[in-house]
């Protein structure tokens, strides 16, 4: 039954895999007789979609949480990317940090966001600053790892060649590695989007889709509560592509060799 449907491309798979699901959907809801506010068949969540994007209300909180993912996403990178070089290469930076970074793992964001609150004055700041600690570990733990998986052999011949430390690290450690930090990049944009989230439920200021995912909650617009859930797993799907376009465009080399 699946066979022919397995052998077609994914751009045939998605959009009918996705109508499946909706078919499904809508006669569960239907058959099940359940009242919109409990759950919502798909037509409701489509009108309910038109009708925040026509008020602009949408748009509005999308953006603002775009502002506070992207930012996150970009600062998370910027630190977990030398601390992790600087850990896979050097042991004693590792016996030193690495015990704290990993019992900070064990403290839920959400047990930290409320103190990033008291401590940044900025609402916005500290919105971003969740979304950093939520994408900083799984970023770092790949830099570590695509650090550590360049093989011994192939820096023996970097030092037979005489290379400086800056070529080892353009022409060996950065193309070896490369591929699983952007693995580990591909985590942290998905992560980023739930950062980002946590910190707008923790410090909540009238925008950004958290504030309008709790207000839908509070007067059970179930339909809304869709609504932002879906807008909120298409940045994360965008930005889980971007990150693979990124990838195709870096890793192109392979692809040759």
């Amino acid at each position: 039954m699946f066979a022919p449907l397995r052998s077609q491309p994914v751009w045939v798979i998605i959009p009918v895999s996705l109508l499946l699901f909706l078919l499904g959907w809508h006669f569960f809801v239907s058959l099940g007789g359940y009242d919109r506010f409990i759950l919502p068949g798909p037509l409701d969540v489509v009108r309910q979609f038109n009708l925040v994007i026509q008020d602009g209300r949408l748009l509005r909180h999308t953006w603002i949480t775009v502002s506070e993912i992207l930012p996150g996403l970009f600062i998370g990178l910027l630190v977990a990317t030398p601390l992790g070089y600087l850990l896979a290469k050097s042991p004693l930076a590792e016996r030193l940090i690495s015990p704290y970074l990993i019992a900070s793992q064990a403290i839920p964001v959400i047990a930290i966001a409320p103190l990033l609150t008291i401590w940044v004055q900025s609402v916005y700041w500290s919105r971003v600053l969740v979304a950093v600690l939520v994408v900083f570990f799984p970023i770092l733990v790949n830099v570590v790892a695509g650090m550590r998986a360049v093989p011994s052999e192939l820096y023996d011949l970097m030092r037979a060649l005489r290379a400086t430390s800056w070529q080892v690290f353009r022409k060996l450690e950065l193309p070896s590695a490369l591929p699983i930090v952007l693995a580990g990049l591909r985590v942290g944009a998905t992560l980023s989007v739930i950062g980002a989230l946590v910190g707008e439920f923790v410090q909540p200021k009238s925008q950004g889709l958290g504030f309008l995912l709790v207000t839908a909650r509070y007067q059970f617009k179930t339909d809304l509560v869709f609504v932002v859930l879906i807008t909120l797993a298409i940045i994360a799907l965008t930005l889980y592509g971007a990150v693979i376009l990124l990838e195709k465009r870096l890793l192109r080399w392979q692809s040759k060799s």
